[in-house]
């Protein structure tokens, strides 16, 4: 997995000089600068169990601890306007593009299009 820090610190510098950055450019900025993005809460098992996934089939994703980030609550509050309402950590973007939170995930998985998702984005090479 690739923890992403520093994006965050380039964020917060850029949010210092305008006032009215907008959290979900952010969300999508960030979700389309990696094949597989994972924003996540450390201490969430459901995030946990997320990452362990999409490790154990040989992908690299790049998580964004949302709690360790000062200003995580409003990136928190834009995935649940991408989600339509629904506050679910942790929620995944593939080539881009919102896949969803666990349930939509694991849903990918059992039917099997998650695997074409990953090699359509690069991630995944089998």
């Amino acid at each position: 997995m690739h923890y992403q820090t520093e994006s965050w610190g380039t964020y917060m510098q850029a949010a210092r000089a305008s006032s009215s950055a907008d959290p979900l450019e952010r969300v999508e900025r960030l979700a389309s600068e990696s094949a597989v993005v994972i924003f996540s809460l450390s201490t969430c098992c459901m995030c946990h169990a997320i990452k362990r996934l999409f490790c154990g089939m040989g992908v690299n994703p790049t998580v964004y601890e949302l709690d360790h980030d000062p200003r995580g609550k409003d990136i928190e509050r834009a995935l649940t306007r991408l989600l339509g309402g629904s506050s679910a950590l942790p929620v995944v973007f593939i080539g881009g593009k919102l896949v969803g939170a666990m349930d939509r995930v694991m849903a990918s998985h059992i039917n099997g299009t998650l695997v074409p998702l990953l090699k359509e984005a690069g991630a995944l090479w089998l």
